[in-house]
């Protein structure tokens, strides 16, 4: 018997959209291995055919049906797809499960056993796609399905200009990072290295913030109207992304609009004036005075030490000297729009990363999609978003969220152990059918940032595992994001280790590393099954932790055989591999497969027909 209570749809969201003006998407999930078949039962609402039956004319509804495909399969679901092109762009449609034992129908009311395997005749048991209004399609930009990010802390990348050090800049590298020390990093540094990222393969550069701040991260912003003058001037912002865009790189700023910095000058007053204070509805106040009694708000201590969580105004954490922004005060909100949009026309940025994005009203976020896009409809829009995030991906908002679920999961089989090669399979699989295709395609994928230890620490400094994480990673559908330093082997603990500073002497460098990366980024150049090609799961093994998956796109196929083990495995091929010749595209060898395939300790091999 089908198990009713496994099936899964929800219409108008991940499992029923339309992914351009004239194709939908619709999905379905069933318990595993329950149905032998799924059909998709559909036709125009408005679309009647009059009949003969028994001598008398019967109107009926002209509907179809039509098998879907098993698309990706879990230990616990299978999960079925079609793509269809409705005449009209309108549809009513349900779900055939079918069994050898079992027959069920799902429409709008439910489900329910059918007679002789047929679907129903009445439009009003079947789910309603009323229209496919252009608007409402998500439109990521198409650039940003080929492109790869490279984030940058400014203050830790290269130091160009001596002359615009902060105060007490130590030599480069000479000790480690610290929340307090300064190295120098600026603009006039990223410039001169920008042949370097070309050379890497990389195609977009992230920057963390750049606006006025006392802070190395710069994440506490004092003026967001201005360049840091450590980093450089608004000049040389500009030099560096006309310099970027000469290169074929598109350049990404970072904003912090969840929260202002302690030297914001409103809070400023705000700490002055209290309740007389004109900008007193630009933050969420609580209550005066703000701070217990016995605080100094001018003499707290470095980086606020201490119990701060009877605050009288909210902050970012329990951080007091990031007050948080009301972003319903209609002068709070226009102020930030006219940053984002002065960025957008000024400097002819390519994309926004919106930092702590999630704690924004969603109404605030519809604003400033509607401003950017009027400037630049192909400005890309990532928020900082560590969980699911549909909320924001219904494409009135973000055009992407931080993938960090997809990073987590790589660390937690390569690097980690947490899980084996069965469950990864299903986290991938999982992914895949979180959100729409469109969506997955400019999703922004990234292993480590400034936010987490670096990913060869997390590896506990096995390069073999690391390397096979960004096998994984750069196979995805998405754009794919490398932090600082990655391609050369920086390793380092959370914050603040993992902001130290990039090594430039080439004999302190790991360039097999750097080689490794290289190639990577070069395939996804090559082939585009690679970085756009759907997903499917071959075979796992939790046993030996081995994973077989292929990339598909437009009759192109590229195969990935992956062994997390200290030990070489043997891999069955799947059955279109055996007795095949193929290419090894990583190291461009021809290979004759027999029937399996032995990967080394930690292994992999990246393969086309």
């Amino acid at each position: 018997m089908i198990t009713r209570e496994a099936i899964y749809h929800v219409p108008k969201g991940s499992y029923c959209y339309a992914y351009d003006e004239n194709t939908m998407h619709i999905k379905l999930r069933t318990k595993k291995d329950d149905c032998d078949q799924v059909f998709l039962a559909y036709g125009d609402p408005y679309n009647w055919v009059t009949e003969e039956v028994d001598g008398k004319k019967e109107n009926r509804w002209d509907k179809d049906e039509i098998p879907m495909e098993k698309v990706g399969t879990t230990q616990l679901y299978d999960y079925w797809f079609i793509a269809i092109q409705p005449e009209r762009k309108r549809l009513r449609y349900g779900f055939l499960c079918k069994n050898a034992t079992d027959c069920v129908f799902y429409g709008d009311n439910g489900i329910y056993e059918v007679e002789n395997g047929q679907s129903a005749d009445d439009t009003s048991e079947y789910i309603a796609f009323p229209y496919m209004n252009p608007v409402d399609i998500f439109q990521g930009p198409e650039w940003v399905k080929d492109t790869v990010w490279y984030q940058i802390f400014p203050e830790r990348f290269c130091n160009g200009n001596k002359e615009n050090d902060p105060e007490g800049a130590l030599p480069w590298g000479s000790t480690e990072p610290t929340p307090n020390n300064f190295f120098g990093g600026d603009l006039e540094g990223i410039i001169n290295k920008l042949d370097y990222l070309k050379d890497l393969g990389v195609t977009g550069v992230y920057f963390t913030p750049l606006f006025v701040s006392p802070s190395n991260h710069k994440y506490d912003t004092t003026d967001y109207m201005e360049i840091d003058p450590s980093f450089g001037t608004k000049e040389v912002l500009k030099k560096l992304i006309e310099e970027a865009h000469k290169r074929g790189i598109k350049v990404m700023l970072d904003a912090v609009y969840n929260h202002a910095g302690w030297t914001f000058g409103p809070w400023q007053d705000v700490l002055k004036n209290g309740e007389q204070s004109k900008y007193k509805d630009w933050f969420y106040i609580n209550r005066f005075p703000l701070f217990p009694k016995g605080i100094d708000p001018f003499n707290l201590p470095a980086h606020g030490e201490g119990d701060y969580r009877d605050l009288g105004y909210d902050t970012f954490a329990y951080t007091p000297f990031m007050p948080k922004f009301n972003t319903e005060n209609p002068e709070v909100r226009q102020y930030l729009l006219d940053v984002s949009t002065y960025y957008a026309k000024e400097f002819n940025i390519d994309a926004w990363r919106l930092d702590v994005a999630n704690e924004i009203s969603h109404d605030f976020w519809k604003d400033f999609r509607k401003a950017v896009k009027a400037v630049n409809p192909d400005l890309y829009i990532v928020g900082e978003v560590w969980h699911e995030s549909s909320a924001w991906l219904r494409g009135d908002q973000f055009d992407s969220v931080m993938n960090y679920p997809l990073g987590n999961a790589i660390i937690n089989f390569l690097a980690k152990g947490k899980i084996d090669a069965e469950e990864f399979g299903d986290r991938l699989v999982d992914q895949m059918h979180r959100y729409s295709e469109n969506i997955n395609e400019v999703m922004f994928n990234l292993l480590d940032s400034h936010d987490t230890p670096r990913l060869l620490t997390q590896c506990k400094n096995n390069k073999d595992t690391f390397k096979l994480a960004y096998v994984i990673q750069l196979s995805q559908m998405g754009s794919p994001c490398i932090y600082y330093g990655t391609e050369i082997g920086l390793d380092g603990e959370h914050d603040p280790g993992c902001r130290k500073c990039m090594i430039w002497d080439k004999e302190k460098q790991d360039r097999k590393i750097f080689k490794h990366m290289q190639t990577l980024l070069q395939l996804r150049k090559d082939y585009p099954a690679i970085c756009r090609g759907s997903l499917h799961i071959m075979d796992t093994d939790a046993k030996k932790n081995v994973i077989t998956y292929m990339k598909q796109y437009k009759g192109e196929k590229v195969y990935y055989l992956i062994n997390n083990n200290s030990e070489k495995n043997t891999i069955t091929l799947p059955q279109e591999l055996v007795d095949q010749k193929v290419k090894d595209l990583y190291n461009g060898k021809d290979l004759s497969l027999d029937i399996s395939l032995t990967l080394e300790a930690y292994g992999f091999k990246i393969i086309k027909l």
